[in-house]
């Protein structure tokens, strides 16, 4: 009997309930799972990065809870998809403590079953699966058949000051090193 998409295993709250550093490196490995209708597409997450408060320049939580970034101040293991460039959606995972703005990007997986694009990339990995901000902007990716974190191998990891990557994988974004 093949699993329906409610019996499939999740990534819980408490997984995504601690800082954004530690959620990004614990991400490598773990299965992105979109249910499109009867079609489910899956990837592999091979690098993550993580953004942490109104302190770190780099994340949306700098200017404050606007429109775009308010739901980073909110639960963990709910998405957070923003458009980036005008073109390009972008899938995070809030992270840590209600009212602690902090999220995780997707940045690149392997791609596994059913995907449409490549997966190598944040905007790449988010058109692979078919997520969009209208649609999945604020989704709780701990409840719900629509997305969702399940548990994979974890991999051997190279880390790059808050970006976490699979050591060898031809997934990981950005440009080639010899």
């Amino acid at each position: 009997m093949k699993p329906t998409a409610s019996r499939l295993a999740r990534l819980g709250r408490a997984f995504f309930s601690r800082p954004a550093p530690v959620v990004a490196r614990a991400l490598l490995g773990q299965v992105l799972v979109r249910q499109d209708g009867g079609v489910r597409r899956t990837a592999r997450i091979v690098e993550a990065e993580a953004y942490h408060g109104p302190e770190d320049r780099a994340s949306h939580a700098r200017a404050g809870p606007t429109p775009r970034a308010a739901i980073m101040w909110g639960p963990p293991g709910v998405a957070y998809v923003y458009l980036i460039y005008g073109t390009s959606f972008c899938l995070n995972v809030v992270t840590g403590e209600p009212g602690e703005p902090s999220a995780v990007l997707l940045r690149a997986a392997e791609p596994l079953t059913g995907c449409l694009h490549s997966t190598r990339g944040p905007g790449n990995l988010c058109r692979a699966l078919g997520v969009t901000r209208a649609r999945h902007d604020g989704l709780d990716l701990t409840a719900g058949d629509e997305l969702w974190l399940t548990p994979g191998a974890g991999p051997r990891w190279a880390a790059r000051r808050w970006r976490f990557s699979e050591a060898g994988s031809p997934f990981v974004s950005g440009p080639r090193r010899r």
